[in-house]
């Protein structure tokens, strides 16, 4: 088809201005929303590398306490006090909202307890069984911890990917496609008013 038989109407520029500004203003949001998202991201990377630091650190003491324990009490009596626990941690999986993005909250309970809530007997067993419990129960809540941010981070990072995408789809496709599909028909309209304006004369004539 030529140019000359495409004959747009002022309606059609004018949904086309309105598209061009929805256009703009979801972009001026999009892109509002990723840096939000940045800022979250690196925030929750700053506390990943600290209980990422502690995590480490509470293994390894818990690593050292239990291997003492052993050494004092013997594998059998250890493992025979592992089964003798009553409670075990409760977890609760929540979500919250960060910027529109839904992540995990992890709420614990009855992870760290008191001697006499821990199911074995406290005359008969030394300190250094104590000690390597509350290690483990000192691990386990880092590793909740860990796991609950850690979580929200893989979260966030695929909302960056794709709101990025989406900020530069509009960026660097629509906007401009729609930009100039404006400029065409503003051209083509100037051009069909010159177009009457001349035949009109004619006409007179």
């Amino acid at each position: 088809m030529a140019i000359r038989d495409i004959k747009p109407t002022r309606s059609e520029l004018i949904e086309l201005k309105k598209k061009i500004k929805l256009a703009g203003s979801g972009h001026k949001l999009l892109k509002m929303k990723r840096d939000g998202l940045i800022l979250e991201f690196f925030e929750l990377l700053h506390r990943a590398k600290n209980v990422r630091s502690e995590l480490d650190s509470a293994y390894t003491l818990a690593n050292e306490k239990i291997g003492l324990a052993k050494a004092v009490e013997g594998a059998v009596a250890i493992k025979s006090i592992a089964f003798a626990l009553k409670d075990v941690p409760h977890i609760e999986l929540e979500s919250k909202n960060v910027m529109g993005v839904v992540v995990p909250k992890i709420e614990s309970s009855q992870v760290q307890k008191d001697l006499c809530e821990r199911g074995y007997g406290i005359i008969g067993t030394s300190s250094c069984l104590d000690e390597a419990v509350e290690s483990h129960e000192a691990l386990v809540e880092k590793i909740i911890v860990a796991a609950e941010i850690e979580t929200a981070i893989k979260k966030l990072l695929d909302d960056i990917e794709r709101t990025k995408r989406r900020v530069n789809a509009l960026e660097f496709k629509v906007i401009p496609e729609l930009t100039e599909a404006e400029r065409f028909i503003e051209l083509r309209l100037e051009e069909m008013e010159r177009e009457n304006t001349f035949r009109l004369k004619r006409i007179k004539a």
